[in-house]
C-alpha cells in the first residue's frame, strides 16, 4: 500500500497559487492493477496543480514507455507513450464524477489519491493496434517461431462447405 501513498496529493496545506509535482510510474504500479494490458513500465509524470479556494486544475504531462503483448506474437514489446491531460477537481458534499475530466471530492477531505487517473491516462496512451516493428529491410520483429506457426496454421484453411454453396449461387447468378 506504501506504493499507492506516493501518488497521493496533499493539497490542504497548499496556498492557492500553482504546484508542480513529479512522479515516476514502474513495474510495482503495474503489479497493482487487477486485469491491465500494461506488464511493466517506466513512465515520468509531471502535475502542475493550480489550486483555488474551491478547486483544482491538475494537467499531467506522460512521457515513458510500457511493456504490453504483440498482437501477432504475444511476446512483450516496448510502447512509447507520451501525452497530455487535464482534470478538474472540485469541493462539495461527497465523492462524485461529473464528468470524466472533473471529479468532485468533499470539503472534508485532506487529500487527493491520483493513481486511479495516473493509470488511465497511461492506459489510453498506448495504441489500440501493438505490433513488432518492421527492421530496416522490412522484416517482421515478432518471434520467429510464432510467425511460422501462424503461417502454418493460415495455409490449412479449409472453407465451410456451405459458404462454397453460397458463393457457387452467386457466380451463377452473374453469368
Amino acid at each position: 500500500m506504501k506504493d499507492r501513498e506516493q501518488y497521493q496529493i496533499e493539497f490542504s496545506g497548499l496556498k492557492p497559487g500553482t504546484h508542480t509535482f513529479d512522479f515516476h510510474v514502474g513495474k510495482l504500479f503495474f503489479d497493482r492493477v487487477a486485469d491491465t494490458e500494461i506488464s511493466d513500465g517506466s513512465v515520468s509524470v509531471s502535475l502542475t496543480m493550480a489550486k483555488e479556494e474551491r478547486m483544482m486544475d491538475l494537467h499531467f504531462a506522460i512521457k515513458g514507455t510500457v511493456k504490453v503483448s504483440c498482437d501477432r506474437c504475444n511476446e512483450l514489446m516496448d510502447v512509447e507513450v507520451s501525452g497530455n491531460e487535464r482534470l478538474i477537481v472540485k469541493f462539495g458534499d461527497r465523492y462524485f464524477e461529473e464528468s470524466e475530466d472533473v471529479q468532485i471530492i468533499p470539503e472534508t477531505a485532506h487529500q487527493f489519491d491520483l493513481s486511479p487517473f495516473i493509470y488511465e491516462y497511461i492506459h489510453l496512451l498506448v495504441p489500440i493496434r501493438r505490433v513488432h516493428p518492421e527492421d530496416e529491410e522490412g522484416n517482421s520483429q515478432c518471434d520467429p517461431e510464432m510467425l511460422e506457426k501462424l503461417n502454418e496454421l493460415n495455409t490449412h484453411h479449409t472453407t465451410d462447405p456451405r459458404w462454397d454453396a453460397l458463393k457457387q449461387l452467386k457466380k451463377n447468378r452473374k453469368s
